[in-house]
């Protein structure tokens, strides 16, 4: 029986298979909000973008949590939902292959109209990196593959290069400069001993014992002064030292 103010419908574990099922709930409910259908095995969405504008004029909220749906075509569908704002999608068949971050980039590039996804907020700048993402995604996919949401990206921000690889490991050595008295010398240190076995390297460059060295690090890109070495069991690495830094050794004053 039709009831034209009902707002919230939960259908939760109903087995529901075919898309015609869910067909009669806009034409029951024309006031419906949100739409709960988890755990129910539907295939796909079977009527045209035209058909759902009509049945669902104010679905705001969907949950296809568990649904059977396996083809991006599905998704694209929920466009044709002039209201919709909040999607919660996880667990179909569709999404099996990609890592976490592929699925939430890939689904909210899809939906450009959802705020919500999966309960979490879709901020304007994830917004713009999944859009990003899912255009390099799409790179070298042929022109008979590609979605027509990658058009649309590709008019907005433009057809973008790939990122460049980055070798983010941290690196093992750097090239500095060793000042003591009016001496200069560059050094090839390790970034993996601590400043105590650095003070050991330093013994034969400036001919001073270790226990009457003081070193300092200087930051060739920093306006600060000189930051002295002081603990003997720390890494150099945690100082960020880099190729063309300065390390000052003094002397200790008596």
């Amino acid at each position: 029986m039709p009831c034209p103010t009902l707002r919230l419908l939960h259908i939760t574990d109903n087995s529901l298979q075919e898309w015609s099922e869910v067909r009669k709930f806009g034409s029951m409910f024309p006031a419906l909000d949100t739409l709960v259908m988890a755990n129910n095995n539907l295939s796909s969405i079977q009527d045209s973008g035209e058909i759902l504008q009509r049945l669902f004029p104010n679905l705001r909220s969907i949950n296809l949590h568990n649904a059977g749906l396996n083809r991006w075509e599905d998704i694209e569908k929920l466009n044709f939902l002039p209201k919709l704002e909040e999607v919660r999608l996880q667990g179909i068949p569709l999404l099996q292959a990609y890592t976490s971050m592929e699925r939430r980039s890939l689904m909210i590039a899809q939906l450009p109209s959802v705020t919500s996804l999966n309960g979490s907020v879709v901020t304007d700048c994830e917004r713009e990196d999944a859009e990003r993402f899912f255009i390099r995604y799409h790179l070298d996919h042929s022109e008979e593959e590609l979605p027509h949401r990658y058009h649309c990206l590709v008019t907005k921000y433009g057809k973008l290069a790939p990122l460049a690889e980055i070798d983010l490991r941290p690196r093992c050595h750097a090239k500095v400069e060793v000042r003591y008295e009016d001496k200069v010398q560059q050094v090839s240190i390790r970034l993996d001993q601590t400043v105590g076995e650095l003070k050991k390297q330093l013994r034969t460059v400036v001919q001073l014992p270790t226990s009457n060295m003081r070193i300092y690090y200087i930051d060739k890109d920093s306006a600060f002064g000189p930051d002295e070495l002081k603990y003997s069991t720390r890494a150099l690495h945690s100082y960020s030292i880099q190729d063309g830094d300065e390390i000052l050794v003094v002397p200790k004053t008596k």
